[in-house]
């Protein structure tokens, strides 16, 4: 079943993806927390929530474009997903933050499903490094 071809995996919409990715995504936080530090389960969430809230995925978006670390390929799917129509903001962020983290999503369900494990990875390591391995609330 998995992976699928890029052009398959495209087919899903922009949505679709970064409902996959937002599950991908939080488990990799989830994960490595639980890897750095053994500590109570309602801290691990706290911590959980503030890396993947969409100000923090914002940032790494950001940074990822800054320093050109995405392909082409990428970048199409990470605009796909930030100018998708039916996005709605929660209270806490800004429509420009959350169209940024939607686009995060969108690429991280698109790797997921087209098995790019290491590339899910190297993003994912870069946008940890926003704080680094800050277990602080």
């Amino acid at each position: 079943m998995l992976p699928l071809s890029d052009r398959d995996a495209m087919q899903y919409s922009p949505l679709s993806l970064a409902f996959i990715g937002d599950s991908v995504y939080e488990q990799m936080v989830r994960l490595r927390l639980l890897l750095l530090a053994n500590m109570p389960a309602n801290k691990l969430h706290k911590l959980t929530i503030k890396r993947v809230c969409a100000e923090y995925q914002a940032q790494a978006v950001k940074k990822w474009t800054d320093e050109e670390l995405l392909d082409e390929k990428e970048l199409e799917v990470l605009k796909r997903g930030r100018n998708a129509s039916g996005i709605a903001a929660p209270k806490h962020s800004t429509v420009s933050e959350y169209r940024l983290a939607t686009g995060l999503e969108c690429l991280f369900g698109f790797l997921y499903l087209t098995g790019k494990n290491d590339r899910l990875e190297q993003l994912f390591d870069s946008a940890w490094d926003i704080y680094g391995d800050d277990l602080e609330i």
